[in-house]
């Protein structure tokens, strides 16, 4: 695999998590149990992350090893494997502590392109 191939992958991560930031701000936890749809919405989201770090080269995980890359692989197989062990606890850790770091590490791998 390319490199070029990382980057379309890493773009896309980049892009499924600011749509989950998007989502979740300012989201009460009583909001996200109370909406059923916004759960599946950000669920799939993980998903696609997880989807799209499942591709993510060798090389291009070894060079970015900050990223939780068996973590987020992880998660993407409980979802599409063992999806009814998928708690909505474990959905509301992912997307408040695990989301914004990996965002931060994201945008630093593909900066914002300019006008």
């Amino acid at each position: 695999m390319s490199r070029k191939d990382d980057n379309l992958y890493f773009g896309h991560m980049l892009d499924m998590a600011r749509k989950i930031e998007q989502k979740s701000q300012g989201l009460t936890r009583q909001r996200f149990n109370d909406d059923e749809n916004l759960r599946l919405a950000l669920l799939h989201l993980v998903q696609t992350i997880g989807e799209a770090a499942r591709r993510v080269s060798e090389v291009g995980r070894e060079a970015h090893p900050k990223i939780p890359w068996r973590g987020i692989t992880g998660m993407r197989h409980r979802i599409v494997h063992d999806y009814l062990e998928i708690s909505d606890d474990v959905l509301w850790e992912v997307i408040k502590k695990d989301i914004p770091p990996l965002l931060s590490i994201l945008e630093k791998i593909n900066p914002p392109e300019e006008l």
